[in-house]
């Protein structure tokens, strides 16, 4: 659990403080797991109506006038992609969401997805920073998502972990510290389904405690050995400004994961079928050295530490140099862009330099092969690419967060990145959509909380995608 990074800790309201050359808040959400999922056919569809649905963090939001209350947007996915009259705003203050608004709660830090209820139509759970709030399952639905329930956790994580069809929650209560020592995390496993009463359908130990001392903040779940079950992996706080990395294998009896050696670093986790065997491939991002690592699957888990790759701007065919402030890895997604059946990577680099613009940020998209993730026609968009809307700046960020799904429902997953600092802290989002030649600009798509009348000032739109 080395590799972790210097990093002032979580403050209220600005969760994790400024990182050099831009400021890239550690607070870029969960990354979209693309790897093959027991309930695989409703994932991230929220209304059940068959295309892919993008929940947008705002976690530093102010909402009812407290300053980090922070909600979520979901954009719904169709077949012209995503517009700004197709949404659903989420916070303290909607009706049917549990509690009230709270100072420096920053609803919206994190956030899971999956069918708890086997309805056959996805919901989301929205995540918080505090330590004594709940997290929030709000319900998917022909309508989209409404009504909620609490459920006693910070940061959660769904997935199919006994390998019996139905979606299962990962618990995790502790919330982030606003100092030097983590708060510490209590485990817990709730098979599912789950009622919309929020009563599980049996409730299991973790099986480990390894997670105990550190408190979590980024989670994704994908199946590497092939075995039906879920498996888990962690971005962790590990105290004293480090970040650290933790992975479970789901267990077939007894309690519900192992630990299982796997590729450190400090950024984002996905899983992804990188070279199309049916395994799910482990895509780890190390900012502090601007790389990312990807561990293979194999029917005994991941392939040995020896045969891990790393991918960086210096990769041959991958646009960019490795610069030590770029930060690539710090976001990271997979799904399958240009429709091969291999996974494909975005990775966020928030603070890449653009001229004489530090921080203004870069978005690289990898594509799998029979081989593996290759540099091979690999993509780089900056606010300054031909096509993509705005302009690069300065501590923009753009690349803070990235997501990777179909939205428009053409078998292609579309992007999404953020810029969480843009205008000044605002936020904002683009959507690029996939096609069989990879990412393209001619359909883009941008939007921030102004374009969806939602609350502005400094809310850190897009500092969570899901």
């Amino acid at each position: 659990m080395s590799n972790s990074r210097s990093y002032k800790a979580w403050s209220v309201p600005l969760i994790a403080g400024v990182l050099a050359l831009g400021g890239i808040p550690a607070l870029a959400g969960t990354a979209a797991a693309a790897a093959p999922k027991s309930v695989h056919d409703v994932v991230d569809d929220f209304n059940g109506d068959g295309y892919k649905d993008l929940a947008v963090g705002a976690p530093i939001a102010t909402v009812g006038g407290k300053q980090g209350a922070g909600y979520v947007t979901v954009m719904y996915g169709g077949p012209h992609g995503l517009t700004k009259d197709h949404r659903t705003i989420i916070s303290r203050s909607t009706s049917g969401i549990p509690g009230d608004p709270a100072a420096g709660e920053n609803f919206g830090y994190q956030l899971s997805t999956g069918d708890l209820d086997g309805d056959r139509r996805t919901d989301l759970i929205i995540g918080q920073a505090s330590s004594t709030r709940d997290a929030v399952v709000v319900w998917g639905g022909q309508d989209g998502l409404s009504g909620g329930v609490s459920v006693p956790a910070a940061t959660t994580q769904a997935g199919d972990f006994d390998g019996d069809g139905k979606q299962d929650l990962v618990l995790f209560r502790g919330g982030r510290s606003p100092g030097d020592d983590p708060l510490g995390t209590e485990a817990t496993v709730w098979r599912g389904p789950i009622s919309r009463a929020g009563k599980p359908t049996a409730t299991q130990d973790f099986g480990s405690t390894k997670v105990e001392p550190f408190d979590v903040m980024y989670a994704a779940a994908g199946d590497v050995n092939g075995d039906g079950r879920d498996d888990l992996a962690l971005t962790v706080y590990t105290g004293d400004g480090g970040i650290g990395s933790q992975l479970y294998l789901a267990n077939a009896s007894g309690g519900a994961f192992t630990y299982a050696a796997g590729p450190e670093g400090s950024g984002q986790v996905a899983f992804g079928d990188v070279n199309g065997d049916g395994f799910a491939d482990v895509v780890r991002g190390v900012p502090n050295e601007s790389t990312v690592t990807v561990a293979l699957g194999s029917t005994s888990g991941l392939k040995p530490a020896s045969t891990w790759k790393s991918y960086s701007q210096d990769t041959d065919g991958v646009p960019g140099a490795t610069e030590e402030e770029d930060r690539f890895g710090d976001a990271v997604a997979a799904g399958d862009v240009n429709g091969d059946g291999y996974a494909d990577v975005a990775v966020g680099a928030p603070g890449e330099r653009l001229g004489d613009k530090d921080g203004a940020g870069m978005v690289n998209v990898l594509y799998g092969s029979h081989d593996g993730l290759t540099g091979n026609a690999a993509q780089g968009f900056t606010q300054d690419t031909d096509g993509v809307p705005g302009a690069a700046e300065s501590s923009d960020n753009f690349g803070g967060s990235v997501s990777l799904l179909d939205i428009n429902g053409n078998s292609y997953a579309d992007l999404a990145a953020a810029a969480p600092r843009e205008n000044t802290g605002d936020g904002a989002v683009w959507s690029l959509r996939g096609r069989p030649t990879g990412i393209v600009t001619d359909a883009a798509f941008t939007f921030g909380p102004v374009t969806i009348g939602a609350p502005s000032a400094k809310a850190w739109f897009g500092g969570v995608l899901s």
